[in-house]
Parts: C-alpha cells; sequence; structure tokens
C-alpha cells in the first residue's frame, strides 16, 4: 500500500514540475488524435448526412455494417495495415511504417464509423419537417446537407468528441503501427504500458492521470455539446 501511494506522490511531483518527457508524450497523443479527428471528420459527416437523407440500394446493408464496425478491435486494425504498409505489403514503398502518420491512418478507420452513424443519428434527428422543406425549395443534396449541418452542428460537434475519446485512448494501433519511437510516435497508452513494464509505474501513473483528465475533460465537452442540442 506504501509502494502504491509513494508512486501517485511521485507521479503527481511529475505531473505539478511539468516535466518535459512526460508532456512531450502528452502533446504526440493529443496531435495525433486531433489530426485524426479532423481527417475522420472531412469523410463521416458528409457520408452520414447523405446516408440519412438518401434512400439507396445496399442502405441497410451499410447501416449494419456500421453498426459492427463501431466496435472495432483496435489490434486487428493494427494488423491489418501493419501488413500493407509493411516492407513486404502493398503501400510498404511509402516507408509509412513507424511513423505518426500511419498511426492517423488506423485511428481514422477506428472512428470514421462512429462519426458517420452519429452523424446519421443526428440528422435524423433534426425536425422532419426541414428535408421536406430542402425538397419543396428544390435544394439539391450538397445544399441540403450544408442546411443539416447548421441545424444539427451541435449534435455533429458530439459525434466528433466522441471520435476524440475514442482515438485518444486506443492502444492496439499505437503500438503495432507506431512502434513507441520516443518524441515520435510514444502515445499516453503506449507509454503507460511500455514504462510499467520497465518498472517505472510512477511515470505510467503520472500519464495515466492525465489520461484520465483528458477523458474528464472531453466528456464534460461533450455533455456541453448535448445539453446545447437538447
Amino acid at each position: 500500500m506504501n509502494y502504491f501511494f509513494q508512486a501517485l506522490a511521485d507521479a503527481f511531483s511529475l505531473i505539478v514540475s511539468l516535466d518535459s518527457e512526460v508532456y512531450i508524450i502528452v502533446w504526440t497523443s493529443l496531435k495525433i488524435s486531433l489530426v485524426a479527428v479532423f481527417a475522420a471528420s472531412l469523410v463521416g459527416i458528409p457520408l452520414g448526412l447523405y446516408t440519412a437523407l438518401r434512400e439507396f440500394p445496399g442502405k441497410s446493408f451499410v447501416l449494419q455494417m456500421l453498426n459492427t464496425l463501431m466496435a472495432l478491435p483496435t489490434v486487428v486494425v493494427g494488423l491489418v495495415l501493419y501488413g500493407v504498409f509493411t516492407r513486404q505489403g502493398p503501400l510498404g514503398g511509402l516507408g509509412m511504417l513507424y511513423t505518426a502518420e500511419v498511426i492517423i491512418v488506423g485511428q481514422c478507420i477506428l472512428i470514421i464509423p462512429i462519426i458517420w452513424n452519429l452523424s446519421i443519428t443526428a440528422a435524423k434527428a433534426a425536425d422532419p419537417r426541414l428535408a421536406d422543406t430542402c425538397k419543396a425549395l428544390g435544394a439539391n443534396t450538397l445544399q441540403q446537407g450544408w442546411i443539416f449541418v447548421g441545424e444539427v452542428r451541435y449534435a455533429l460537434m458530439a459525434a466528433m468528441i466522441i471520435g476524440f475519446g475514442r482515438a485518444i485512448g486506443e492502444v492496439g494501433v499505437a503500438m503495432m503501427l507506431g512502434g513507441n519511437i520516443e518524441g515520435f510516435t510514444r502515445t499516453m497508452t503506449t507509454a503507460i504500458a511500455l514504462q510499467t513494464s520497465k518498472g517505472e509505474f510512477e511515470f505510467g501513473l503520472a500519464l495515466g492521470v492525465l489520461l484520465m483528465t483528458v477523458a474528464f475533460v472531453v466528456n464534460a465537452i461533450l455533455q456541453w455539446f448535448q445539453s446545447l442540442n437538447q
């Protein structure tokens, strides 16, 4: 018990003293996850609005696949992308393995289904008269999409926040594709695993506290957006 409390005290000491190694890891995690969420939103939100506003063959299958992909294991994504980007893989010539860019690709694959699905839910939750009004005024799909973005913007922002929460806390993709390289691809989750295995429990605990702090802030922002949407 004394060991745990001493480690906890040392962890808070690292946080309060603004230890550079700790905060470089935190910044790397935030940077990678924010870029991934931005890129995933550029794909997921338009697809979500299109899926909600239009009927097309195979729509029910798409919705079923989205529900399945929302629980996609990170290690599966990491395994597949490792095979794609390894030197012997089809995209091995790009030299992206063990870089931040390939972690972003992996996180995008994880969170696009989440943002896509939640964007569909947001569009369907809008005033049902909105779609009929858009059609009556002769708005095309793109124009309808912009109108819906303005109408359900808080719900869409909430979808992005949920995607960020998924990205910042994942470990499989970052570990398998990033290689846990200090200063480049070492994220909070991979560093916690590494430092704990090395016996540096207090360092891992400091990162764990900061990761939980980020999660708390993300959830607080999410609740705020949800209250605005009600």
